[in-house]
């Protein structure tokens, strides 16, 4: 790792706190996330499901047992379930340990030192942290013009689908325009799709120019299993695939990933229990507060209080939010992740 690129990324980290903090990052280059490890916390601060397919735990036991030797490296099944889940080849499948490591191993094979990528404001701390890691420079772009941008002279545009931590997907036939331009210009697009399970919308996999980043944290409630993978085509592919870990994926992550993969009514169901739980919630937390639009499984709000007695009221009932106050540009800000009606009802309580 470039020791000059390190060395930029603890700067900018050191101000995680000012208004132009650029992407939240602490003193040792990391970026914040939601999620407690409290057992005895309802946890609304991270955006997975609080439910999981039928069956996970049964195929993790069988596949624990054949942990004793390594996997095969080519992950067949795996491939073969991600395919069919996003309409792609399986040859265009790359396995990797969870979502963020299919960004970081894009952003990896793309950018050079010195280069610049697009990437969109409001939104995930990471894309910045790993263009930094590089030695590239993230140029910020509002997540609602990014599609507007003009991609030439970026070596990459990173688009968030739905956006993180704002909720609004894009819309289809500007993606794909903007994915169009980007293809003209010899930039690569990053298309990070890990909520975009929550919704109906078309994904990017298989287009020629694109690195698509899927994870099987968010709608299958497994982020402690480290499970994801990248999807592309020709040159973008074979970077992929020539600089990914071998092994990548342990034998019950390939196991639970694969069987997970194949639960299309588990999908269905829980789209449709987000969809309207997040609406009955929007309806309600609106009488007190600010709250965004969404197609994801969270609401992005802003209080008419300050934020540090909402969360502290909020951690009296038990329930912890995510101070969103870490994302670039946002100073007065929470976000609360849509979970189950019963759990739903507990944080309206909580904050109404």
């Amino acid at each position: 790792m470039d020791p000059d690129a390190v060395d930029a990324l603890r700067e900018a980290g050191a101000g995680a706190g000012d208004a132009g903090a650029a992407e939240g990052a602490d003193a040792d280059g990391r970026v914040p996330h939601g999620s407690s490890d409290d057992p005895d916390v309802l946890d609304f601060s991270a955006n997975t499901n609080p439910e999981t397919p039928e069956g996970v735990p049964r195929v993790y036991r069988e596949a624990l047992a054949g942990s004793r030797r390594y996997p095969p490296d080519g992950y067949p099944e795996f491939r073969a379930a991600a395919a069919d889940y996003l309409g792609c080849a399986p040859g265009q499948v790359v396995p990797t340990p969870g979502g963020l490591a299919a960004i970081r191993l894009a952003i990896g094979t793309a950018v050079r030192p010195g280069e610049s990528v697009l990437v969109p404001s409001p939104s995930f701390g990471e894309y910045a942290r790993e263009v930094r890691l590089q030695g590239g420079d993230p140029a910020f772009v509002a997540h609602d013009d990014l599609l507007d941008a003009d991609p030439a002279g970026y070596s990459m545009a990173v688009v968030c689908n739905p956006n993180n931590p704002t909720g609004e997907a894009a819309d289809p036939d500007r993606l794909r325009a903007f994915a169009d331009r980007c293809r003209a210009a010899g930039t690569t697009l990053l298309a990070d799709e890990a909520f975009l399970d929550f919704t109906a919308e078309p994904s990017l996999a298989g287009r020629e120019g694109v690195v698509v980043a899927r994870s099987l944290t968010k709608v299958f409630g497994l982020p402690g299993l480290r499970a994801g993978f990248a999807v592309a085509a020709g040159r973008d592919r074979d970077r992929l695939a020539t600089a990914r870990l071998t092994w990548s994926l342990g034998w019950p992550a390939a196991a639970v990933g694969t069987h997970c993969l194949r639960a299309d009514g588990f999908v269905a169901a829980t789209r449709e229990r987000v969809r309207r739980e997040r609406d009955r919630l929007r309806e309600r937390l609106g009488e007190r507060f600010k709250v965004w639009p969404s197609d994801a499984p969270f609401l992005l709000l802003e209080p008419d209080e300050p934020v540090d007695e909402v969360l502290d009221r909020a951690r009296r009932h038990g329930i912890e939010l995510r101070d969103a106050r870490t994302f670039r540009g946002l100073d007065a800000h929470l976000r609360a992740a849509v979970r189950t009606p019963g759990e739903n009802d507990r944080l309206l309580d909580a904050l109404l």
